[in-house]
């Protein structure tokens, strides 16, 4: 697992603490009273069950869910990325880079062929054109860069599997 916040110890993850990540996966806008209701508990344990999770790091943050082509997105690439030379501080400058981009929705380093595999989204294509030409190709030390666009989306989520 990952590392927790304020490195305090894990709490075993009871039935009730495993329903409170689902319903708030399902929606991050419930209110406690709301969450209360749903899990049968009083208002005051269930806030103290989800700043234990949120303290413990299950919980990092919430946010909205947005639609990104009502935003005028359209173009959605996974973009892999490679270095020619790993020795030098380039991948480091690359990340660094990377993390401070609003159109790069996600950066992995990975394993095989590419180093990084990067999620993107433009506007249009001449948008996405314009981020491989004008960022990734004047980022020093980038070797290559392989686009693939996506054509459909067939399933988009961060909602992980909380197990019962």
């Amino acid at each position: 697992m990952g590392k927790m916040s304020a490195n305090k110890p894990r709490h075993e993850l009871d039935g009730t603490d495993r329903t409170i990540l689902r319903l708030l996966q399902q929606d991050g806008a419930l209110s406690n009273p709301k969450l209360a209701e749903q899990l049968s508990l009083s208002v005051t344990p269930c806030w103290r069950r989800l700043k234990r999770l949120e303290d413990e790091g299950y919980i990092k943050d919430y946010q909205a869910n947005l639609d990104r082509r009502k935003l005028g997105y359209d173009v959605l690439a996974f973009v892999s990325v490679s270095f020619a030379v790993h020795a030098d501080e380039a991948p480091n400058r690359f990340e660094e880079a990377i993390r401070d981009r609003p159109e790069v929705l996600a950066c992995h380093k990975i394993t095989g062929a590419a180093d990084y595999l990067l999620q993107v989204v433009a506007e249009n294509l001449d948008g996405y054109s314009d981020f491989v030409e004008n960022v990734l190709r004047k980022m020093p030390g980038v070797h290559s860069i392989q686009s693939s666009l996506a054509l459909r989306e067939i399933k988009s989520s961060s909602r992980l599997p909380v197990p019962v």
